[in-house]
């Protein structure tokens, strides 16, 4: 079957047959492949972890007419978006994407795309996924993938960085990038007078509305460009985007565990809980619904579990990257999502990007902290949570924080108390007809409660 996001490059595409991820190579890309495996740059970048290693194999491939060979790429665990990063992993995948593009012009050759989309995650270090995405340089060629580049990355970091870092969202709106001129309206004045920015966003917006839809512009993109003026663009690029700087802070959660209620005691009686029933589980996957820094994700991923860490503040996802990329955390990626509102299948014909249950199931489910949130905050009702965490994993650890602890009056405070089944006993009866409760634990030192629960089949 071929996959759904995989359709808009003629050089080939992947697909999957019993459950096997392959990509097939075109008759049309020969050429281009070849020259990537011939010329070193292939062997290279895996080896530098800045690309996803794959093997020739004899599958046959989903297109006899157009093939020229099939490849089986390594599968990741986990395929996040652009617009579920923070901003440090935005910055780190369009530094890794200029890195490629100028090993490329090394070797001959040069990235025919710069997608976000094409950058994944492995151990918090971004790695490129498309093997098609290179082409045959050709002596004074401009980089085709300049614009693409500056609406998928520049653009959105400049925003996050200079107005607002929830501007990052605009890369779920706008699906090949935000637009430049968008961006340039956004951008406070000041930004004019940052040379990179000024150069590759305010002109390049400009140019682009100047010369849109006439011949001027085909011209102007037809003009040579010497290999050392085009390294130089790269390499302004990349000056631009190591100067983009956002400071993580001042957001609700970023010092949750700082600011938290709960007792030394109780924090390490909640932590061997979890830790002693994530063995137990021996879970290949596991999910953190509002992971926050990753404190209680990396109880998982130090168990052999590849864990998404999610969370809907940036601060906390921002300090939970930036301590995986210091410790270099294997097994560990953090995400920005909102769960009142997670990210939907979307693209062509709602296919193209999957929506965060279709990424799963996932093995384990953790919503540590969480109910009181989406339930009392939120009011969702809990056998809605239920179903909900029904539908994304198979075995479920979950806390419940009672009406009488601080975190619950805080959120109880500036509203009427419409929450009468958001007892211990409510939260039980709503996800027994979905659940099999295995083990509950009172939290020393606390009123909180935890339960393991695994899903009826």
């Amino acid at each position: 079957m071929n996959h759904a996001a995989s359709f808009r490059d003629p050089s080939g595409f992947l697909f999957t047959r019993e459950g096997v991820l392959y990509r097939q190579v075109n008759q049309s890309y020969a050429e281009d492949y070849r020259l990537l495996i011939e010329s070193g740059l292939y062997a290279a970048l895996v080896k530098a972890g800045l690309m996803v290693r794959h093997e020739e194999v004899t599958q046959p491939p989903a297109d006899p007419t157009q093939a020229m060979c099939v490849l089986q790429p390594e599968r990741l665990p986990f395929i996040s978006y652009p617009y579920e990063w923070c901003f440090g992993q935005l910055k780190d995948a369009a530094l890794a994407t200029l890195t490629i593009q100028k090993k490329a012009l090394e070797k001959g050759l040069s990235l025919k795309d710069a997608s976000a989309y094409n950058i994944q995650f492995r151990n918090a270090r971004p790695l490129l996924i498309d093997t098609l995405s290179f082409e045959r340089y050709v002596e004074g060629q401009p980089w085709t993938a300049y614009r693409q580049f500056c609406q998928h990355f520049l653009a959105p970091l400049a925003l996050m960085a200079y107005t607002d870092v929830r501007l990052g969202q605009l890369l779920r709106l706008y699906i090949d990038g935000v637009p430049l001129d968008l961006a340039s309206r956004l951008l406070p004045w000041h930004t004019r007078f940052n040379f990179g920015l000024m150069t590759h966003l305010h002109l390049h917006a400009s140019a682009q509305r100047r010369y849109a839809d006439r011949q001027v512009q085909r011209q102007s993109v037809a003009r040579r460009v010497s290999k050392t003026a085009l390294l130089g663009l790269v390499e302004s690029l990349e000056n631009t985007v190591r100067q983009l700087q956002w400071k993580a802070g001042g957001t609700e959660w970023g010092d949750y565990y700082d600011a938290t209620n709960y007792s030394q005691a109780a924090f390490e009686d909640k932590r061997q809980t979890i830790a002693t029933w994530i063995e137990a589980i021996a879970p290949q996957t596991c999910w953190d619904l509002g992971g926050n820094t990753g404190v209680f994700s990396r109880l998982a991923s130090e168990r052999n579990a590849f864990t998404v860490s999610f969370d809907i503040d940036p601060t906390a996802v921002e300090q939970n990257y930036r301590r995986c990329r210091k410790d270099k955390t294997p097994r560990l990626l953090p995400l920005v999502m909102d769960l009142t509102n997670p990210s939907p299948a979307q693209g062509w014909d709602h296919a193209e990007r999957e929506s965060l249950a279709e990424r799963g199931p996932a093995d384990l489910v953790m919503a540590l902290a969480l109910v009181h949130h989406l339930a009392i905050a939120n009011n969702v009702p809990l056998p809605r949570l239920a179903q909900s965490f029904a539908r994304l994993g198979k075995t479920l650890i979950v806390e419940f924080v009672p009406k009488s602890d601080s975190q619950v009056q805080r959120l109880l405070a500036s509203r009427v108390d419409i929450f009468p089944d958001y007892t211990p006993e409510g939260f039980e009866a709503a996800f027994a007809p979905l659940f099999e409760l295995r083990q509950r634990h009172a939290v020393h030192d606390s009123q909180r409660l935890l339960y393991w629960f695994e899903r009826r089949t």
